[in-house]
């Protein structure tokens, strides 16, 4: 693949330490790709708003991702950010506001994400054609998982009124026209896992509606099972928390507990990340303890880049793109 100036840039100027890592990462996860391997990409933190949709998009359009892990807050705040977007306010100065700040902001309706403030325009955009689904649903007997429930609003078209950016930067979106899947695990934190609470604390819906954490470990097993042929998956890591250390666990618990021992390890991993265990972040792990875990090989490539992810990942995705 030819090279755009992106990719030029970091092969020249990228040589040492975190930089290097980088291109290391970039150029394991192009090559995994190309001897046919699949990536599972894990999104921590507010990815969504920090619009990383403007190259995660074009990634899973060109079949570069072909299974995400995320938070239930990444889930809806691309759809948000995609239908809402000229009604966020950006706050440079975030570092430095007073409380008293944070309390206007928050009397305006504006919830603040580091230097983005969501506003609640966006919540109700998305909260009323949710409501309709999940009835529907309970009216025809169904049940489905969070991100399917997401799907089927965008892809009815119910929300194609209120676009605000240009369709192609959604990587729900994308990921809504490709039908990859999406593990959700703990929606439940999330805006729309706590308006659904509140439903089902109020008698308005039932809580069985909506698949749970164990059924998506269960539908992600099968995903794996039948996807981990040959150059296997591999698990492309931004952040911690529970949208990584979720998935990663599904290759252990088919050897150790279902006793499946043919089952292949994770074929490559890279985490971008500045967690540090003795923190209390198990995210932090080093890829060699993973090792112990038996959730990569001795021969995985492994990579960790101790860096923000908002800067990193941008500059891997369009290596891969050849940007």
């Amino acid at each position: 693949m030819t090279k755009g100036a992106v990719s030029e840039f970091m092969h020249h100027h990228y040589r040492h330490f975190n930089a290097a890592s980088v291109v290391d990462a970039a150029k394991g996860y192009e090559s995994h790709l190309n001897a046919g391997g699949k990536m599972l990409v894990s999104l921590a933190g507010a990815m969504s708003t920090a619009e990383l949709g403007l190259s995660l998009a074009e990634m899973i359009r060109q079949d570069k991702v072909a299974i995400i892990s995320c938070t239930g807050a990444n889930l809806e705040e691309d759809i948000m950010n995609l239908i809402a977007h000229r009604h966020y306010k950006r706050v440079p100065n975030y570092r430095y506001l007073k409380p008293e700040e944070e309390a206007e902001l928050a009397k305006n309706k504006y919830y603040r994400v580091t230097d983005t403030c969501i506003h609640d325009e966006a919540y109700n955009r998305i909260q009323e054609p949710l409501d309709a689904l999940w009835e529907q649903a309970h009216a025809n007997g169904e049940r489905y998982f969070p991100h399917e429930y997401m799907y089927k609003m965008l892809l009815s078209g119910v929300l194609e009124q209120h676009y605000e950016i240009d369709p192609k930067n959604s990587w729900m979106l994308a990921a809504a026209h490709k039908n990859i899947p999406i593990i959700v695990p703990g929606w439940e934190d999330s805006a729309m896992g706590n308006h659904f609470t509140s439903l089902v604390i109020q008698g308005k819906m039932d809580a069985l509606l909506v698949k749970t954490g164990i059924e998506y470990m269960v539908y992600l097993t099968d995903w794996y099972k039948n996807n981990s042929s040959g150059k296997g998956v591999g698990f492309f890591q931004i952040g911690g928390g529970i949208a990584g250390d979720f998935p990663i666990c599904v290759v252990p618990m088919m050897n150790q507990d279902l006793g499946w021992t043919d089952v292949p390890y994770w074929s490559y991993f890279c985490q971008i990340s500045d967690s540090t265990t003795s923190y209390g972040s198990y995210s932090g792990a080093v890829p060699n303890e993973k090792i112990t875990w038996g959730k990569l090989d001795i021969h995985t490539p492994k990579f960790i880049i101790e860096s923000d992810a908002t800067i990193v990942a941008p500059l891997i995705f369009a290596w891969v793109l050849g940007w």
